[in-house]
């Protein structure tokens, strides 16, 4: 499939210039965890970690994790083990992390607060024999263990750790990355965002999200310094700007959604941001409205969107800029060093320049596939033609190279759809609708058994005019039945597109309950609209925030846009309009006035 006559089906783009591989790296034969011992033995007495008010020096962290580590060989732990580790984002978690690294084990980050049956689910596909939580690993501190370095031999293929995702069955699957592509990724953030001695990193993300390790441990290999921020904090806009300010942070990572809640905030109350350096964008398109935004506030910072993968050991592409981007849309960047991505057809042969395909990788990122699960596993992983014994993995992604070399993401390939007996691959057409004039942003529902499209844009544009843009890239199938504008399109906490929010939109259209009918429940209606990304006359006076697709982050948009008239908590217990009318009445506090503008457009 992937060779013609002997030779590779993917080659270069263009004569003697290879856009689709990264800069090559000589990468030392040492594994993350060795060079972190090897910063403890030259500076045991500067701070490593922070989390509140506790803190540990590179010595104390190194000392910690060595006793943990030796407690995990005792019972029993074995080369590529895989251990759970159950904890809050805390120093122990670090130490327990560094600790299965350094025995040879495993990592498996489980969330406390995760559902005991998904829980049991990655526990049992994963086989995982040891499992930390926070008393054993208090515990193991006590048991006597020596804290010098273990020495023990981890090989560059060995099992690093395994990340769970959600997947198209239901069940989730765990992609299983090595130390070599681990460490790859480590070096291309050190590389790129400049962390060396003295650096600070902030610790944003949840255990069960790969880009937490990165944050957690990149800061440790060069002699740096790794901040945990709590979630409380991150849930409070204001307390975390104060945090990343007060704590001299020089490099943090946050989704678009929340980095759109951290504009606003900065656009009502300027202010400087202390050592900060980078911030790095990932999950969604990073918009290019929203770099504006950022720029207009924070003009020296850099803005980084990071696109990558789990199955692709994190992020593979870097796109660092200093002003908002000449284009029409934010680009992936190049490729990091050792990492080779092609766009190909539905044939696996690569697609000309500048047009759309799958997004394919290669290289020392890609990872082994997915842990206990053959099947899924033969389908996304094949053999990599231009490294032999190599893999190379099929993302599901859709993209295209830009002439300048850079990635551009245009949405996913494996939604697929059945209507009218046609099988319709949503991912298709929502490529094709973000390529014509005035659209910026674009999804499609099915509601009805029709395919509905949303899309957002400087105004509303001709519903008839779009569907015959559309007509003439796709078949009449598979052009959407109506077309509705929003200034922006919503997002989840993980700072994708809101599908459910969009369909929640539609059942609104044909909202007939009862209607705000104080002044503030009118006001308050318009706040909605504003952050919810729908028509002011789909919400009645019963509706609740979060039914209608609001999400923490939503929330935290409302709380802003209402002056901090409420709190986050406020919300939560007050999420339905009239309650939480009642309780700004009952304060005495107003809501601010809106412009009046209606954000929902729709076409038919």
């Amino acid at each position: 499939m992937w060779r013609e006559n002997g030779r590779s089906m993917l080659r270069p783009y263009r004569g003697g210039c290879d856009m689709s591989t990264g800069p090559r790296r000589a990468l030392p034969d040492r594994r993350a965890h060795e060079l972190f011992e090897d910063q403890a033995r030259a500076r045991p007495e500067t701070i490593a970690a922070v989390h509140g008010s506790n803190q540990l020096t590179y010595g104390e962290l190194n000392a910690r994790a060595n006793q943990v580590a030796r407690a995990l060989l005792a019972r029993g732990l074995t080369r590529e083990s895989v251990v759970g580790v159950v904890t809050e984002r805390n120093l122990d978690w670090l130490i327990a992390v560094l600790a299965i690294f350094k025995a040879g084990g495993a990592y498996l980050p489980i969330e406390p607060h995760f559902p005991t049956e998904r829980i049991a689910k990655m526990v049992s596909r994963a086989g995982a024999k040891l499992v930390l939580t926070q008393p054993l690993i208090e515990a193991a501190y006590e048991e006597g263990q020596a804290a010098s370095d273990l020495g023990i031999a981890v090989a560059r293929d060995q099992l690093a750790y395994i990340y769970f995702t959600s997947g198209s069955t239901g069940e989730p699957k765990g992609a299983m990355c090595e130390h070599l592509g681990f460490l790859n990724h480590l070096l291309a953030k050190i590389d790129d965002l400049q962390i060396g001695e003295g650096t600070v990193v902030a610790q944003t993300a949840p255990q069960c999200f790969d880009i937490s390790l990165w944050q957690l441990i990149s800061a440790l290999l060069v002699g740096g310094r790794t901040l945990i921020v709590e979630q409380e904090t991150i849930l409070d806009a204001q307390r975390f700007l104060d945090t990343i300010a007060r704590g001299q942070v020089n490099v943090v990572q946050v989704v678009p959604s929340y980095l759109e809640v951290l504009v606003t905030n900065l656009a009502q109350r300027p202010r400087e941001l202390g050592a900060l350096r980078y911030v790095v964008a990932t999950g969604e398109a990073l918009k290019k409205e929203l770099a504006e935004r950022w720029f207009g506030v924070q003009p020296r910072i850099r803005l980084v969107n990071a696109y990558g993968l789990t199955e692709t050991s994190d992020d593979t592409n870097h796109e660092i800029m200093d002003r908002p981007p000449e284009g029409e849309r934010v680009p992936l960047g190049r490729p990091i060093h050792n990492v080779r991505i092609d766009v190909v057809d539905e044939h696996l042969s690569p697609v000309a320049l500048g047009e759309p395909g799958e997004i394919v990788f290669s290289g020392v990122c890609v990872g082994r596939g997915y842990i206990n699960d053959p099947e899924r596993t033969r389908s996304a992983f094949l053999p990599d033609p231009h490294r032999p014994g190599g893999r190379l993995y099929r993302s599901g992604d859709y993209g295209r190279w830009l002439p300048d070399g850079k990635l551009e993401f245009l949405g996913r390939r494996d939604s697929q759809v059945k209507i009218s007996g046609f099988r319709i691959e949503i991912g298709e057409i929502e490529s094709a609708l973000v390529r014509l004039p005035g659209v910026r942003d674009g999804a499609v529902v099915v509601s009805n058994k029709q395919l509905i499209a949303f899309y957002s844009g400087a105004e509303p544009l001709d519903a008839n005019a779009l569907r015959k843009r559309l007509g003439e890239k796709l078949p009449a199938y598979m052009v959407p039945a109506a077309f509705h504008w929003r200034e922006a399109l919503p997002l989840t906490d993980n700072g994708k597109t809101d599908r459910k929010a969009l369909a929640a939109a539609l059942l609104g259209a044909e909202h007939n309950g009862e209607p705000p009918n104080t002044a503030t429940e009118e006001r308050l209606a318009a706040a909605w609209s504003d952050v919810l990304g729908i028509a002011r006359q789909q919400i009645g006076r019963r509706d609740n925030f979060f039914a209608l697709g609001g999400t923490s982050l939503t929330a935290l948009k409302l709380v802003i846009a209402l002056d901090r008239a409420v709190t986050f908590k406020d919300l939560t217990e007050h999420s339905g309009l009239a309650d939480l009318a009642a309780l700004l009445d009952h304060r005495g506090v107003g809501v601010p006035v809106s412009s009046g503008s209606s954000h929902a457009h729709c076409g038919t």
